[in-house]
């Protein structure tokens, strides 16, 4: 009798991750760990064991495609398949680009995740259905997301209206005061913010966002 796939789960929603394991086991294959945050993933897949790692796209801390690329930064080449609600040809590309061998849609049924993993593990690259299409540019090597490739464009509604404020030269007091959130919940923001820009300060966010035509949606406050 052949062993039991090993998987790890990473992804930041513990309802979900905890469903997904039982739904696994219950099909014979053995979740090593099920992980909720990017940075610790990182670590025990260099420490694991492991024959595939399923991977959120959206988690708070570091995204999939950051956890992704390094991974591959550091030589660890086990097969990862994105697993993911984003059904944007973009994100499929970038994964794909970045070293994973599959992209999965949350909605899939049970058994052909399953069967997917076997597949992916044996070599192939598979994808949701959906999305068959836009594989197929990618391996003839067409472009298919030239204006979203920008990296502007991976903000979210939250990041982007961030980035107005900060063009405004608010600070992140002022930020927090207007949107209602914490001084911390923007901080963390703009950390995003740079990160996806590739910029290493605020300043340099604010041209970026000048550059593009970015203002805040919402007027100042006294």
């Amino acid at each position: 009798m052949s062993k039991p796939l090993r998987v790890m789960i990473l992804d930041d929603h513990t309802l979900f991750r905890e469903g997904l394991q039982g739904l696994l086991e219950h099909r014979g294959i053995k979740v090593v760990a099920s992980i909720g945050e990017g940075k610790e993933g990182l670590r025990l897949a260099k420490e694991l064991d492991l024959d595939v790692i399923l991977l959120d796209m959206r988690m708070p801390d570091l995204d999939g495609l950051m956890v992704l690329r390094r991974l591959r930064q550091a030589n660890l080449d086990m097969p990862v398949a994105i697993l993911t609600t984003s059904s944007s040809e973009k994100d499929l590309v970038e994964a794909l680009r970045n070293g994973a061998q599959g992209y999965l849609l949350k909605d899939m049924e049970p058994d052909d995740l399953v069967v997917a993993l076997l597949d992916i593990v044996a070599g192939k690259t598979v994808v949701a259905p959906t999305l068959t299409s836009v594989l197929a540019k990618v391996v003839q090597g067409e472009s298919v997301e030239p204006e979203e490739a920008k990296p502007i464009n991976s903000l979210t509604p939250r990041e982007t209206e961030i980035l107005g404020l900060l063009a405004e030269g608010l600070s992140n007091k002022l930020i927090a005061r207007q949107l209602g959130i914490s001084d911390g919940t923007v901080k963390l923001h703009v950390k995003a913010i740079l990160r996806k820009l590739d910029v290493h300060s605020r300043v340099e966010a604010a041209v970026i966002a000048v550059e593009h035509g970015f203002r805040a949606s919402a007027t100042n406050g006294d």
